[in-house]
């Protein structure tokens, strides 16, 4: 029998109730005489049958209406109705196809609203947690996901971020406080600072006994706010270095006008000296201009690795080309070992001044008469190297950890001859970092130094790998 069969048993019950008080009616005016047996008898019989025929139409159709509602009950599709005898019943399933269409609509429009909202969920750019009650993560949307592991949902939230007062923030909004505001530092694997905002929100839930209770929960967003701290940082920056490395030839520049219009105003001799020795420090000042303001771009950007696709081997080359003439005038050779192609992932530009810087500092310290190498290699898993050797006279020991700071020179003389900044492995460090690569330095006293860059291999380049480890 179906969920809802219709119990014959009780449909005929109901017509014998029916009948009951007209039966009694004619067999007590049969039995005190006052109608015959006869027409009693053919009137039950005939009223009997006609309410068992009318009974058993209702109970057809009843059934048929059952079997109907509950197909409809289990599909999210129209369906044709069954035939039936009545027109009530008729009207019935009707009337039910038509509030079944219209939940159908309704539950698609629904679901339809749910879907969008799920999906400008995942799409938001910044990280959205839903924490319960427990403290658990009970949503996280794709960047939330890609920024903690695709785990962290189900998991209390202090085991995917390690941050106190972000974690305090919570407690306090989920014990009932009000909305809370804080920042965070995630240190790897770029340095990147966040700022946290929690939110008190309140949603209903269905208990396992049927109830609806309603839950207070903590909604938190992150915000990158890195490129506004590193911004108002740069600014901080470039305005202390460039007072400090500007002053000194700065001073030069006026001391020098104030002779010249002055003592040496008639001598002709003093104007060549001393105008060569401006054009020097002019220059020198605006290659630190250009380096300040390239060193800020790199900081700014630090955060979003790039997308492109470089072929170092080829942007080695070039640089080697361009510096040829420089290295030749004191008898060093370039030499570069390496594969014809080694694609990386990168950006051109900022790689071009990476390789220049290295091979330029080489160029600039190594002996005359010596080489410079630039070797090129492949390095598991899927990561690309160039190392830069030259054969000057070596850095010690401890000044290798310092050598990435700003405007830190082992010998401050020698640099500044040479026309440095003091910014060049700074540059270097910084584009590294963005490349989510690393930079490693040797170097021995009297023997000369090899600076070497590790940086993602391309696409390409990934699968020429795989293709020869199957061979």
């Amino acid at each position: 029998m179906a969920r809802h069969d219709i119990s014959a048993r009780r449909i005929f019950g109901t017509g014998l109730a029916l009948l009951a008080p007209t039966a009694v009616l004619l067999v007590g005016l049969a039995v005190n005489g006052r109608v015959d047996w006869g027409p009693v008898i053919a009137t039950l019989t005939l009223t009997s049958g006609l309410t068992l025929l009318v009974l058993r139409l209702i109970l057809s159709d009843a059934r048929q209406m059952a079997r109907h509602l509950e197909k409809l009950a289990d599909v999210e599709h129209p369906m044709p109705p069954p035939s039936v005898a009545t027109d009530t019943a008729e009207a019935l399933l009707s009337g039910a196809n038509r509030l079944h269409a219209a939940w159908t609509e309704r539950l698609a429009a629904a679901r339809g609203r749910l879907a969008m909202g799920d999906a400008m969920l995942e799409a938001l750019p910044n990280p959205l947690l839903l924490i319960d009650s427990r403290r658990s993560v009970d949503l996280a949307n794709a960047a939330a996901r890609s920024l903690f592991g695709e785990a962290v949902v189900g998991r209390d939230l202090a085991l995917a971020l390690r941050a106190p007062a972000v974690l305090g923030a919570v407690e306090e909004v989920l014990a009932g406080g009000d909305a809370r505001t804080v920042e965070l530092t995630l240190p790897v694997p770029v340095e990147r600072v966040l700022e946290a905002r929690v939110k008190p929100f309140r949603r209903t839930a269905r208990t396992a006994a049927g109830q609806d209770v309603t839950e207070l929960v903590a909604i938190l967003a992150l915000h990158d706010i890195t490129a506004i701290k590193r911004s108002e940082q740069m600014r901080a920056d470039f305005v202390a270095n460039a007072s400090h490395e500007l002053r000194t030839p700065l001073s030069t520049l006026v001391g020098f006008i104030e002779t010249l219009r002055g003592p040496a105003r008639d001598d002709p001799a003093a104007h060549d000296r001393f105008l060569s020795i401006m054009q020097e420090q002019a220059g020198r000042m605006a290659r630190l201009v250009a380096d300040l303001l390239s060193l800020s771009r790199i900081e700014l950007d630090e955060h979003s690795p790039p997308q492109g696709e470089v072929d170092l081997a080829r942007l080695v080359r070039s640089v080697a080309a361009m510096l040829e003439l420089r290295a030749a005038a004191r008898r060093i050779a370039i030499a570069i070992d390496g594969p014809e192609s080694l694609p990386v992932t990168g950006d051109e530009d900022q790689l071009t001044q990476v390789v220049q810087n290295l091979v330029d500092n080489a160029v600039k310290y190594t002996r005359d008469g010596t080489e410079v190498t630039v070797r090129l290699e492949r390095r598991a898993p899927g990561m690309a190297a160039v190392a830069v050797t030259d054969r000057g006279e070596g850095i010690a020991r401890q000044h290798l950890p310092r050598l990435t700071e700003r405007f830190y020179r082992v010998d401050p003389a020698r640099s500044r001859q040479l026309g440095g900044t003091g910014l060049g492995l700074a540059i270097v460090k910084h584009i590294v970092n963005r490349h989510r690569g690393r930079l490693s330095i040797e170097s021995e006293v009297g023997r000369g130094s090899t600076f070497t860059v590790t940086l993602p291999m391309g696409a390409a380049s990934g699968q020429d790998g795989l293709r020869k480890s199957a061979e």
